[in-house]
């Protein structure tokens, strides 16, 4: 059976760079549309097949109405040719168009040009260590592709090829990262991508079921540090959005009135913390109960104006689409709320007519018991959790869905739930016996062991809890879960949604193992945020602080950089002068060669090739010569034939010998 036919240089070398190019494309499959994705890969493996069977390029209008059709399925799916969606579906297109006219080295600089370009627009996406690690790939193939049309002559192998890239990128690395210290931040270095859009999280409004949504979503939404010693889990409640306006399906937040809550009274010793928070689709931040607004408290956002609301949750000028890093402190010792009844109150005692009239009675008879007979709004509060804890309920996950009046249904039939459903039903008794209630949405626990030195929060520790209004205290928390899963508050156990089939499998024949790479993994991808993507202005600075320079401004750092820069233009003038002296490993076995013959009597100059060369020693020697020349015929194949990169290794011996064969004039 004979071999299968040697590929030709182009055909591989255009391979190679269709697979580069398939690679940096894969990233946007999961962004543009369906049909962009599968025009791009048919291009692509057309453009493979013709490279194969050296088989002739599409003409000038096939690639003009692919490029129309393109043009139109854009407008078509994005409603416009302008903007970040249809310039990146355009782009990615455009780029495996570009491929169907690869004929000449100018076609080629296009496309590798493109590329870098397409390796930058999935940076609009996310800046995560996953995509930075494969785009770093990619720029790596796209230089050694670059590196092989600068090698015209012979069939260089691909190692070599890459090998040079990566020396290239070695050497502009110092570069890179002096440009990433220095280099003037408009905004955070994340701030391009929407790396909250289509992603779970809190929400401003709540509906029955819909925490438990977000608790199904493994992903972290916030990591925090202590400054000292760390709080159990059952003070680790991260406030978000304050819930009290009722429609009998929706809890809303209630429209904010100045002054109604009064400065808080903090008690103890505050807790000093350091929070790396994720993005999220909601102008707020979920911070450590309570952090109040005070100096050497109060979070400081570089870009953002955050304020703290009347129901103390932070509210942020705009979504906070990007990940931020700061540093707060709070008083889980506290008081806060008036004190005495105002008519702010009556913002949280609303009920919607016709809804949920069992839960209405029921707790109205319960107000009635007489026990219970004048009971202040504590006491009433304790006999609903007894309830909660002695009534057979349920705490799930996947309570299933629930019709018009979901509290009747969930307080008195079904009795299963997830926090939400405690917290309303909660909330919807309290205001039924006259008491202003309301709910708080944010996260609860965390993770069971910090990571790197970092507490890990997850969607899945998303959790509602309530706040009641007791006279000569203020708001009080309540948190009716407690009473029914007392695990998930004391110790921060929250129910984790089901594996997928991977990570199930692999928890399935190795915990441990699992446990362990989850954790590096993790690990690893917080000193990614915390090094690279928390970068920021404040650090630019302080790193020119630990160089010297007393107070640092924006003069301070166009100097270093300056600096930097002159000094790495001396370094490469340094390397041009002394890399002038040296010569290609052929042009030095070429004057070796020619010194060789000389001394045989044979005159060749530096333009002749070792084919010429050949000739001459026939001509001036004979047959006794012919050994000479076909080892310089052997080294022509070498140069134009495999292009070798160092020659005199493998064909110098065989010339030597030939040589002494010859012998001298």
């Amino acid at each position: 059976m004979s071999p299968p036919p040697r590929t030709t240089r182009e055909a591989r070398d255009t391979l190679f760079l269709l697979a580069v190019i398939g690679w940096t494309l894969l990233p946007h499959a999961a962004h543009v549309a369906v049909w962009c994705s599968v025009l791009a890969g048919v291009i692509l493996v057309w453009r493979a097949w013709l490279a194969v069977g050296n088989r002739p390029l599409p003409g000038h209008w096939v690639r003009v109405g692919l490029l129309l059709l393109a043009g139109a399925l854009t407008f078509w799916s994005e409603r416009t040719l302008l903007g970040k969606e249809a310039g990146v579906t355009l782009l990615v297109v455009l780029m495996t168009l570009k491929t169907l006219e690869l004929r000449a080295r100018r076609d080629a600089l296009v496309v590798f040009f493109l590329g870098f370009f397409v390796v930058l627009t999935n940076f609009l996406y996310s800046q995560s260590l996953l995509v930075a690690a494969s785009m770093l790939l990619s720029v790596w193939g796209l230089l050694a592709a670059l590196v092989l049309a600068h090698m015209p002559v012979g069939r260089p192998p691909l190692a070599r090829a890459g090998a040079l890239a990566a020396r290239a990128a070695l050497l502009g690395a110092p570069v890179m990262v002096a440009l990433f210290l220095l280099f003037p931040r408009i905004g955070p270095l994340w701030g391009v991508p929407n790396d909250a859009a289509g992603r779970t999280g809190l929400s401003g409004t709540m509906r029955l079921g819909g925490v438990a949504e977000v608790a199904n979503d493994d992903s972290i939404a916030l990591r925090v540090r202590f400054d000292g010693a760390v709080p159990p889990p059952d003070a680790m409640y991260f406030r978000g959005p304050v819930l009290g306006r009722f429609d009998g399906l929706d809890w809303n937040r209630v429209p904010e009135r100045f002054g109604a809550a009064g400065e808080p009274q903090l008690l103890g010793a505050p807790l000093r913390y350091e929070m790396t928070l994720e993005p999220s689709r909601l102008a707020m931040l979920p911070l450590l109960e309570i952090t109040p607004a005070r100096d050497g408290a109060a979070p400081r956002l570089e870009g953002w104006s955050p304020r703290l609301r009347a129901d103390l949750q932070w509210q942020l000028d705009r979504p906070l689409t990007d990940r931020v890093r700061f540093s707060a402190a709070a008083w889980p010792a506290h008081r806060h709320g008036p004190r005495s009844a105002v008519p702010q109150l009556a913002d949280w005692l609303g009920l919607p007519p016709g809804y949920n009239p069992r839960t209405l009675a029921w707790a109205r008879a319960l107000q009635a018991r007489p026990e219970l007979a004048g009971a202040d709004a504590r006491t009433l509060a304790a006999a609903l959790l007894r309830e909660v804890a002695g009534g057979g309920y349920g705490y799930t996950l996947e309570p299933g869905p629930y019709g018009r009046d979901a509290i009747d249904e969930f307080w008195l039939d079904r009795k299963l739930g997830f926090c939400e459903h405690f917290a309303a039903a909660f909330v919807v008794a309290m205001r039924a016996m006259g008491v202003p209630a309301r709910i708080v949405t944010g996260y609860q626990g965390t993770d069971p062991a910090p990571v790197d030195g970092w507490w890990i929060v997850r969607q899945r520790n998303a959790h509602a809890w309530a706040e009641y209004w007791q006279p000569g205290v203020g708001w009080v928390r309540a948190d009716p879960t407690a009473a029914v899963a007392p695990e998930r508050v004391q110790r921060g156990s929250s129910l984790a949604p089901a594996p997928g089939f991977v990570a199930g499998t692999m928890v399935a024949v190795n915990p441990a193992l699992a446990a362990r790479l989850r954790e590096a993994w993790e690990t690893l991808n917080n000193r990614w945020n915390q090094a690279v993507l928390n970068y920021s202005r404040q650090r630019q600075f302080d790193l020119l602080r630990a160089l010297g320079v007393e107070s640092p401004d924006w003069q301070d750092l166009a100097r270093a950089l300056v600096l930097l820069a002159a000094a790495a233009a001396a370094a490469g003038a340094g390397w041009a002068l002394w890399d002038r002296h040296r010569q290609d490993p052929w042009q030095r076995l070429q004057a070796r060669v020619q010194r060789a013959l000389a001394g045989r009597g044979i005159k060749v100059g530096p333009q002749h090739g070792p084919r010429a060369r050949a000739e001459r020693v026939r001509a001036a020697l004979g047959a006794a010569g012919e050994p000479l020349a076909v080892e310089l015929e052997a080294l022509d194949r070498l140069r134009y034939g495999d292009g070798v990169a160092q020659p005199a290794r493998r064909w110098w011996p065989g010339f030597a010998k030939a040589l002494r064969q010859v012998g001298r004039p």
